[in-house]
């Protein structure tokens, strides 16, 4: 395939939850794999795909550059089963400079983080193969929502040189109030992912930007590093058409609800 026939690659944002997620098998994770083929069957295997996880939360928009960037095991207390997952990417330092051009000053290279778990746990359902090169770019922690948005809307062009852009994190995200036995989510954690939800695939994303003033949003997004990744997502997806994947709550305060970008 050469460059005149690369098809403009779509944006992906995913909830990954517990990272259990990765060792699972069942409609979560069938959902997360049928993303995966659709994106290979529909427009061809990305160049690299540039990650964004909100495990990668910093003072400072930072890029990788390392050619085998390391798969890091940033949870603890699993089963160990779970640590003997192997995702051996290769880097891309391509798509890396790529994102230096089109932020300059305001990226810089970091390469002492790697491979979180916020985007291993879903690429091993999406992309099993690992062929596919990963960078990730971390979320930036002072910047807000509006600013979040447009950094997004600064690597959409990324999408025509054959990039698939996957942010990571959850729209409903509460640790302190996680119930390991409750299979469902609570009323508040419904009502603020489906009103996320319908403002996404109305193309509302003025109301995603403004989610703190929705109902519940200080019990759904006590901090903003799970949540600031599907605002990257929404800018680089701007005027798209969305497919809403896995609309599912569990742990009563998490979402794993995820949106395809076309």
């Amino acid at each position: 395939m050469n460059n005149t026939e690369i098809k403009r690659m779509p944006v992906v944002f995913s909830g990954h939850g517990s990272p259990m997620i990765a060792i699972e098998h069942n409609d979560i994770t069938e959902g997360m794999a049928s993303v995966g083929r659709k994106v290979l069957e529909e427009y061809g295997r990305p160049k690299a795909i540039l990650a964004i996880s909100a495990h990668w939360f910093s003072r400072g928009t930072f890029i990788q550059s390392q050619e085998e960037p390391r798969q890091i095991y940033d949870m603890y207390g699993f089963p160990e089963e779970l640590y003997q997952v192997k995702y051996p990417v290769s880097g891309s330092k391509e798509l890396t400079s790529e994102v230096e051009n089109i932020l300059g000053e305001d990226v810089s290279i970091d390469d002492s983080w790697g491979i979180d778990h916020g985007t291993w746990t879903v690429l091993v359902h999406m992309f099993p193969d690992a062929r596919i090169p990963v960078v990730q770019l971390s979320v930036n922690s002072k910047l807000n929502a509006e600013q979040s948005y447009e950094m997004g809307r600064k690597l959409k062009s990324l999408r025509d040189k054959g990039y698939l852009i996957l942010g990571s994190g959850n729209v409903v995200h509460n640790l302190r109030m996680t119930d390991w036995d409750n299979p469902g989510g609570t009323p508040m954690t419904v009502s603020f992912n489906d009103r996320i939800t319908e403002a996404v695939e109305a193309g509302d994303f003025k109301t995603v930007v403004d989610y703190s003033s929705i109902e519940y949003a200080s019990y759904a997004v006590p901090t903003p590093d799970h949540f600031l990744p599907l605002l990257y997502c929404l800018g680089a997806g701007e005027g798209d058409e969305v497919e809403t994947f896995n609309k599912v709550c569990n742990l009563g305060s998490m979402a794993m609800t995820g949106y395809f970008f076309k």
